[in-house]
């Protein structure tokens, strides 16, 4: 199962001093927007969301369809074909992409210590 390109998306409590924390690790804005309270920052393939008040906890994000740099991938699975392999895996759902549509979408789920798993497609 190719879930795509893997960040930590890390629940922040202040998005300057966490993104001048990081930067100080050798991370560099890659994206974002820091006036809406999230950046994205890369150290070389690593790459770790900050989000000031969006999440409650920590979570592994997923993006299929993209590499590490966020490049497009020429092919990759759609994540509602991921999500009915997760399904016939017997892994409960906690959010659920509408199976229906195309393009942008994305699913939830949890790991057994209760960690959210985010599977979030962006084409």
């Amino acid at each position: 199962m190719e879930l795509g390109a893997f960040s930590v998306s890390l629940s922040v409590k202040d998005i300057k001093t966490s993104r001048l924390f990081y930067e100080k690790l050798g991370f560099e804005i890659f994206g974002g927007d820091a006036a809406q309270n999230w950046l994205i920052m890369k150290n070389g393939d690593h790459v770790i969301g900050l989000f000031q008040g969006m999440f409650d906890t920590n979570t592994l994000t997923f993006n299929p369809g993209w590499d590490q740099n966020a490049n497009t991938l020429a092919a990759f699975t759609d994540v509602r074909d991921l999500q009915r392999e997760v399904k016939a895996q017997g892994i409960e759902l906690a959010h659920e992409a509408d199976e229906s549509t195309t393009g942008p979408a994305s699913f939830m789920i949890f790991d057994p210590d209760g960690n959210p798993i985010l599977i979030d497609q962006h084409l």
